[in-house]
């Protein structure tokens, strides 16, 4: 079993239309968190890439309209490549203070996109990604759907570490599978600022017997171009989202947050063994479990539009 540690999640606003200029800011506060002696460090749902809150992307029902698609061809852009120069700045901050990271992305696949979490290992660069699942509301205009595919659990030294973004939290299914690959630091990447969330991340903590650690960005519409189309309006004092990042133990409770005040590193010392401290009662895919009863199969395999069979 490790060793206690300190982790991190950020609550900051990125530059949605600039994703190197926010991975730029995401490898300062990197280096921030690990000199304060962070181990681990969460950052908000699409910190690249920008989450565009508040838009509509032109498309009233049963049309489109062109400047929607205007819209769309500047998010596109805005969308990094893995392969890009923004992976290529976290790999080299995580590289440097030996961080594990898990940070939110927009994630550019030809023509579509994905509102993914990337799992960077201090020494191994980029490890890992899981694409969202199922995009909430409007979201599914603009992001593609992850399969099952990429849901990895990733055994570290800090302990099983995964990801599940936004509103995923609330679908009970997935979080069972999650719980079932041992799942010890649960990293959930966010937009959702509603005071509800909190609860949410107490319940799933007891649940799963497990770290939360919730990461949601507190932005402006200041961050963004005076020409973004937003439904909440223009005043660049706007909040269009307030934060409320959290970190909370496998019993429920809340070691840091949730916090709505501005831009700031929430900071809490992780003990592994409560883990277990707190399995000894309930552990829902072990001894709490009954599988006579209730059973759940998962799709672990990556779905393709077109498969080619036969010799080339």
């Amino acid at each position: 079993m490790s060793q206690p540690f300190r982790a991190a999640v950020v609550q900051a606003a990125s530059l949605p239309c600039d994703s190197l200029a926010s991975a730029a800011k995401a490898a300062g506060l990197i280096r921030e968190a690990a000199g304060a002696g962070a181990r681990l460090v969460v950052f908000p749902e699409a910190f690249l890439g920008g989450y565009p809150k508040g838009a509509s992307f032109g498309t009233p029902v049963g049309m489109r309209k062109p400047q929607g698609r205007e819209d769309y061809r500047a998010y596109h852009t805005a969308a990094i490549d893995l392969a890009g120069a923004e992976v290529e700045l976290l790999a080299q901050a995580t590289a440097e203070t030996g961080i594990f990271l898990v940070i939110g992305v927009i994630e550019r696949d030809r023509g579509t996109v994905y509102c993914t979490a990337l799992f960077f290992d201090g020494e191994k660069g980029l490890v890992a990604k899981h694409r969202k699942l199922m995009p909430t509301g409007a979201e599914r205009l603009i992001w593609g759907f992850g399969d099952g595919s990429t849901m990895p659990v990733i055994d570290t030294p800090l302990g099983r570490i995964g990801a599940v973004i936004c509103w995923e939290n609330y679908m009970p299914m997935m979080r069972m599978a999650m719980y079932d690959q041992g799942v010890t630091l649960y990293c959930a990447p966010t937009a959702d600022d509603r005071d509800g969330w909190a609860a949410s991340m107490q319940h799933i903590a007891l649940e799963g017997r497990c770290f939360v650690l919730s990461a949601c960005q507190h932005i402006t519409r200041g961050a963004y171009p005076a020409d973004f189309d937003c439904a909440l309006g223009d005043d660049p004092d706007l909040v269009l989202m307030r934060g409320g990042s959290m970190i909370v133990a496998p019993l429920g409770t809340v070691l840091a947050g949730p916090d709505y005040g501005g831009e700031t590193i929430l900071y809490a010392d992780i003990d592994p063994a409560d883990v277990v401290r707190g399995k000894y009662d309930f552990d829902v895919a072990g001894h709490y479990a009954r599988p006579d009863i209730f059973s759940l199969s998962v799709n672990v395999a990556p779905q393709r539009a077109v498969k080619r069979e036969g010799a080339q």
